[in-house]
């Protein structure tokens, strides 16, 4: 019971207080109004209790309406936002009421607003109480003096408390502005392309941050924090020393193509990016270092694309030696071995096509490796694929065991349609490949000839079988079994795949 008629002691208080007072949501609706509000705004509470603030009432025509709006929303905003009483010295209003005549009427008032929040246990605010105190006769008063006589009412200020009402006015209008011009900047401050953070005092609090530095960090938690807990990985890069060093010394930080390596995602491993960025001291009075701005840009696809272009051209430069070694390799040994030089020519000029047909398929993958089944296609395409019959899984091959095995396909088919299985029409070809996992993975390919000619073993070793072994071994590190069989000739060919793709 004493709890109710506390409750009802507060409501007919605050219903019979002689000041003007409203009550409304965080979103800005009325929860209440008392008498002396309603009377003041000629309405009935009925009519306005429970809608939005600004649509309960008619600001009245004219260009200011817009304006005075603005304040009054801005101030109560501001009041939910902070947490803090928000003042406005003077507020012009135009009040819609019927007169005795039945017509509309807009009548000028000046108030006077404080807006105070009222909080819960936790700080949340649940309601802002606006004040308001009607100046509108002080208002009027000093205008019809300036306007009789025709300079500024100082007497009549100085009688009010000495020019009150008008540095009221001129403080009102400089926050104004002020908060205007404030929230430009913070709008340009958070949606600049760049990273930028304020680091407050010598622990590096962050203050700011915009949309681009969380963007930057995983979008973690970090304002109120020192930098060494809100980005603890950083502290071992040595980015909390220079920070020091900034703030202890005032000199400027700059970084080029920063390696930083950043958690940007929860749980996730740490990832490198690499950032312009440059850390300059901020002074307060006195030019004393109070923090530290942070501005920069993440730069890590251009670094990226840097390093894989360099890379590039040193394995261009490496294959191109490599393949002009290849080539005159080629052309010696196939001179030796042709004196005609109509023969020579042809010869060579196939084994050079054979490379070639390798070099398009790297390139397609812009050098980063082929198919084994790929590598094989090319080389045996011309014999027909009725004839060429392959077998086994997808083997991805590094470029220079691409191009050594293109050159070992190519000479094996050669020597086939010349003297073995596709030489012949009823002769087949058939490649069975499979990867064998002991210790090392190992590549064994399988290349049996069927159909053909009757096989005899050459009396001396031509160049292709020359090349196949010097490739298997030399280049590949792997074994060659070359067995020419009566019913066919056969190849068996075994190569590690885990050697990776050194230089020769």
């Amino acid at each position: 019971m004493r709890q109710l008629a506390d409750k009802m002691d507060l409501g007919a208080a605050f219903d019979a207080s002689p000041n003007a007072y409203v009550l409304v949501t965080p979103d800005l609706v009325i929860a209440g109004v008392n008498k002396a509000y309603t009377d003041l705004v000629h309405a009935r509470r009925e009519q306005i209790v429970g809608r939005p603030l600004f649509e309960a009432f008619d600001s009245g025509p004219g260009e200011e309406a817009p304006e005075n709006v603005r304040q009054v929303r801005d101030s109560l905003i501001n009041a939910v936002r902070t947490g803090q009483r928000d003042h406005l010295a003077v507020v012009r209003f135009s009040i819609p009421y019927v007169d005795e005549a039945g017509v509309m009427i807009y009548e000028d008032r000046y108030w006077s607003a404080t807006h105070t929040p009222i909080q819960d246990e936790s700080g949340k605010v649940l309601y802002v109480l606006q004040h308001t105190t009607d100046i509108t006769e002080i208002e009027s008063l000093r205008q019809q003096v300036s306007a009789a006589t025709g300079e500024p009412s100082s007497a009549l200020d100085a009688a009010l408390g000495g020019g009150v009402l008008a540095r009221a006015e001129q403080v009102q209008q400089s926050n104004r502005r002020l908060e205007s011009e404030r929230r430009k900047l913070n709008d340009l401050f958070m949606q600049a392309p760049g990273f930028i953070a304020v680091l407050g005092g010598p622990k590096h609090v962050f203050e700011l941050a915009n949309a681009a530095y969380s963007q930057l960090i995983g979008y973690r938690d970090i304002l109120g924090k020192p930098v060494r807990d809100a980005l603890p990985e950083v502290v071992a890069q040595g980015f909390v020393d220079l920070l020091d060093h900034v703030y202890a010394t005032g000199e400027t930080y700059e970084g080029h193509e920063s390696l930083v390596q950043l958690q940007r995602r929860k749980g996730g491993d740490l990832e490198d990016v690499y950032l312009n960025f440059i850390f300059q001291p901020i002074r307060g009075e006195e030019g004393r270092i109070v923090g530290v701005f942070v501005q920069g840009h993440e730069v890590t696809e251009t670094v990226k694309a840097d390093q894989r272009q360099r890379l590039m051209i040193d394995e261009l430069n490496h294959r191109v030696k490599n393949t002009l070694a290849t080539v005159q390799s080629i052309a010696m040994q196939t001179a030796r071995t042709h004196e005609d030089p109509a023969s020579f020519a042809e010869t060579f000029q196939s084994r050079l096509m054979a490379l070639s047909h390798t070099h398009n398929l790297l390139t397609r993958s812009h050098w980063e490796g082929a198919d084994l089944r790929d590598v094989l296609q090319h080389e045996t395409l011309a014999h027909g694929t009725h004839r060429v019959v392959l077998n086994g899984p997808a083997v991805a091959l590094s470029p220079s065991m691409a191009v050594s095995m293109g050159m070992i396909f190519h000479e094996l088919a050669t020597n086939a349609a010349k003297y073995g299985a596709l030489s012949a029409g009823d002769g087949r070809v058939f490649v069975d490949w499979s990867v064998q996992d002991l210790t090392d993975r190992k590549l064994v390919v399988l290349w049996r000839e069927q159909g053909g000619p009757s096989v005899t073993e050459p009396t001396r070793r031509g160049f292709g079988s020359r090349l196949i072994e010097r490739n298997v071994r030399h280049d590949l590190a792997g074994e060659a079994k070359l067995v020419y069989a009566s019913d066919g000739f056969n190849a068996e060919i075994s190569i590690p795949l885990d050697r990776g793709d050194g230089h020769e």
